[in-house]
């Protein structure tokens, strides 16, 4: 089956992005309950490049479907999880990096290097780490995942909060600090 890669983030409407957000059917992995366990062999480097046994995965579209399989728990280990078995993986910072931001009203949305798109929010907070000096700024994806913000997004992001005077931002409400406490 073909990927139709979205269109430019820039180009959607917060409603737009909210459809697809909406739209995007992920496996049922939370029905789940996999008697198995076993070692993935794969690891997420920090610079959200895939690895299994050493070698990157170079198929983008291997990455987006192990992706969606993709959960961590309350430990912070990282699990492909499918119905039969759960497979750890190595994560080296965050299992997603957001590459781009659309502000737009009240609404900050992030596309993913997996090309999905998540709105920041109570549902998907951001949160800031790090220290001062270095600081690092995530967002909450799904099921305990986390995407780190590049460079270039986490500048937007921080230009858009100077804007309005202050070191945190609003999305759907929700106020987020951009500091590490």
């Amino acid at each position: 089956m073909p990927y139709d890669a979205p269109p430019d983030l820039a180009s959607l409407s917060l409603a737009e992005i909210a459809a697809a957000v909406e739209a995007r059917e992920l496996p049922p992995v939370e029905q789940w309950h996999p008697s198995e366990t076993a070692d993935s062999r794969m690891r997420i480097a920090a610079d959200a490049t895939w690895f299994h046994e050493g070698r990157p995965i170079a198929r983008p579209g291997m990455v987006r479907a192990f992706a969606s399989l993709l959960t961590r728990d309350e430990s912070g280990q990282h699990w492909l999880a499918t119905p039969e078995c759960r497979q750890s993986i190595e994560v080296e910072d965050a299992a997603f990096i957001a590459v781009e931001l659309r502000a737009e009203g009240d609404a900050l949305a992030f596309r993913l290097n997996t090309d999905e798109l998540v709105i920041a929010g109570p549902g998907h907070p951001l949160r800031a780490a790090g220290d001062p000096e270095v600081p690092a700024i995530y967002l909450a994806v799904r099921r305990g995942c986390e995407a780190r913000l590049n460079r270039s997004t986490y500048l937007q992001l921080v230009e858009l909060a100077l804007a309005g005077g202050r070191l945190s931002v609003t999305s759907q409400g929700a106020t987020f600090a951009l500091e590490p406490a």
